[in-house]
């Protein structure tokens, strides 16, 4: 973590000061910043976006929100499109002439065009782009980093607000999450 992210209280104090039992925390967290430092799941692509909107639209008519839930669900919560990609996506549809906009209750409901149901079909036989994610191991792809990530929030917050007593409970329960973590891995 940056000393700009611990605040001033701990400058000077990062990595085991003497004295500070909080130094662990920050060496923990060290070590989980580096493993899970990159973003849970994958980057995916302009194209897969484009084949993702097409394949949920030849399903049903959807608004772009669906469109986010929908491909973050099926990927099991390992691609969730930002609106800055689905929305661009769906106005380049639009442009194209693949799909059509119904406004209703102040909200954009998305479906195919006839042009854009042969585009949808044409593409049927690939695996949308959320089986491709679906096909890695999804514990190893965002189970695990997630808990890692909330892990490594809860020990930053009690170093930045627990008192000396919180931090050192904090550091033993660490040491035994990693213990039994290895333990884990010793089982056959």
């Amino acid at each position: 973590m940056s000393s700009s992210f611990m605040g001033e209280g701990f400058t000077g104090r990062r990595g085991g000061g003497e004295g500070w039992p909080g130094g662990a925390v920050w060496d923990a967290m060290d070590q989980l910043r580096g493993q899970f430092d990159r973003k849970s799941g994958q980057r995916m692509g302009r194209g897969d976006v484009r084949a993702a909107v097409l394949a949920l639209l030849a399903e049903k008519p959807m608004h772009g929100y669906q469109i986010i839930h929908e491909i973050e669900e099926r990927s099991g919560g390992a691609w969730k499109p930002s609106p800055g990609s689905v929305y661009p996506t769906l106005q380049l549809l639009a442009d194209e002439g693949f799909i059509v906009a119904e406004e209703s209750n102040g909200r954009k409901t998305y479906s195919l065009t006839d042009e854009g149901r042969q585009v949808a079909d044409a593409a049927a036989d690939h695996p949308a782009p959320w089986e491709a994610q679906n096909g890695r191991d999804g514990a190893r792809a965002t189970a695990l980093p997630r808990a890692g990530i909330d892990l490594a929030q809860a020990a930053a917050q009690v170093g930045r607000s627990g008192n000396s007593e919180q931090v050192k409970q904090a550091v033993a329960v660490l040491e035994e999450a990693r213990r039994k973590l290895y333990a884990i891995l010793a089982q056959d």
